[in-house]
């Protein structure tokens, strides 16, 4: 019985090689080396940051809204993370129920800190930012219906990664420059012809919708808008604590896309197995919201790896901004490969750079380089890996 399971194990990866050769042998370039991108001309990047201003209130206030049903982790815990420390702005999570709202891919619940009626009862003429994370899905009805209505009080609407989304199904993109995550331009422009996308930049304002390329966009995108609200030395200040060296628009949009050799590593690791495993990740009272997001989001793309977050005894706790999350299991009873170590308050907008560098020592380079391609962040060394520099 053993060997005949073998032998059905093996025939069925077979079988399912075959049914994504087509994908693997699909054409593509190399992307070529990030650290040639040309700095931001001073003026542009002054207008952008004045295209952010806020719009009525000296201290605005700032709504993250929130799916109970998904809301994309990295998204939600980054921007709520930098807001917070940098203290510019009253900063609320918001969703349609007082429920815990449910953050992907891995599985970690957070608690919303108001709903949108009550927030709509105490803010009557609307927010000054709403910001949209990747939710899921995108066109909830309710939530587009609310962003409108909130842009129509005069709220400037800015989108994470795949927020675009939501804001194209709510018609908020029509006829404007915009941009997104690089796999979803394309479907955005087929269904939205007047959408202008802009390439080359990693967020762009036009006439108070904010959009940006994809997940790891999300950081120099809310220390500009830090920058727009408090002012240049505010925002020095906060990138100083995150580690952030620069957080203008500057991007390569050509760098980013599914070549022949990332496609093979996608495939070989969701064939491979018996290489999976489920990676835990230690949710503690005061962890730090960037590294946490982060961390999460970056073993959970890399088409091995399984994410469970893990707190003392299951209990919730407060992050180090105040919100509260709810870890997925218990530490004392969770069964994991590997416990990772605890998501580091120490420059936590480096964190990306640490895992990739973690991610690819435990597993190869290629798999962390495709995390980076997934999460469109700029990895050097994920280019030096094909040999494309």
């Amino acid at each position: 019985m053993r060997k005949k399971w073998i032998f059905i194990t093996l025939g069925c990866v077979v079988a399912l090689s075959l049914l994504v050769a087509p994908i693997v042998l699909a054409p593509g370039a190399e992307p070529s080396d990030m650290r040639s991108v040309i700095a931001i001309d001073q003026a542009e990047q002054a207008k952008a940051i004045e295209a952010m201003r806020p719009p009525k209130r000296a201290r605005p206030v700032i709504a993250i809204v929130a799916l109970n049903d998904a809301t994309e982790v990295s998204d939600f815990l980054v921007a709520y993370g930098v807001l917070r420390q940098a203290d510019v702005a009253d900063v609320t999570v918001v969703a349609e129920r007082a429920e815990p709202v449910q953050l992907y891919p891995p599985s970690l619940r957070i608690e919303p800190e108001t709903t949108v009626r009550a927030f709509d009862e105490r803010y009557p003429d609307g927010a000054d930012y709403i910001v949209v994370p990747a939710m899921e899905p995108s066109n909830n009805s309710f939530v587009m219906d609310w962003i409108v209505a909130q842009f129509r009080k005069g709220a400037k609407i800015i989108s994470i990664c795949n927020g675009s989304r939501t804001l194209a199904a709510a018609g908020l993109l029509d006829g404007r420059r915009a941009t997104g995550h690089w796999y979803t331009i394309p479907q955005l422009k087929k269904a939205h012809p007047s959408l202008q996308q802009v390439r080359d930049r990693r967020y762009v304002t036009d006439n108070g919708i904010t959009t940006s390329t994809g997940v790891s966009a999300n950081i120099p995108l809310m220390v500009a808008l830090v920058e727009a609200i408090g002012g240049r030395e505010t925002a020095e200040r906060v990138a100083g604590e995150l580690g952030v060296k620069t957080w203008d628009s500057r991007h390569r949009s050509g760098d980013f896309q599914l070549t022949l050799e990332r496609k093979k590593t996608f495939v070989r690791n969701t064939l491979t197995f018996w290489r999976h495993e489920t990676v835990g990740i230690p949710v503690v009272e005061n962890v730090d919201e960037v590294a946490l997001g982060v961390m999460a989001d970056a073993y959970s793309r890399t088409a091995m790896t399984t994410v469970v977050t893990l707190g003392n005894h299951g209990k919730a706790v407060r992050s180090r901004h105040g919100l509260v999350i709810h870890p997925d299991q218990s530490v004392q009873a969770a069964a994991v490969d590997e416990m990772l170590p605890a998501p580091s308050s120490d420059a936590p907008a480096m964190t990306m750079e640490r895992e990739l560098a973690r991610i690819s020592s435990r597993y190869d380079p290629p798999t962390a380089a495709i995390v980076a391609l997934t999460m469109e962040y700029p990895w050097a060394s994920g280019y030096a890996s094909t040999g494309s520099r």
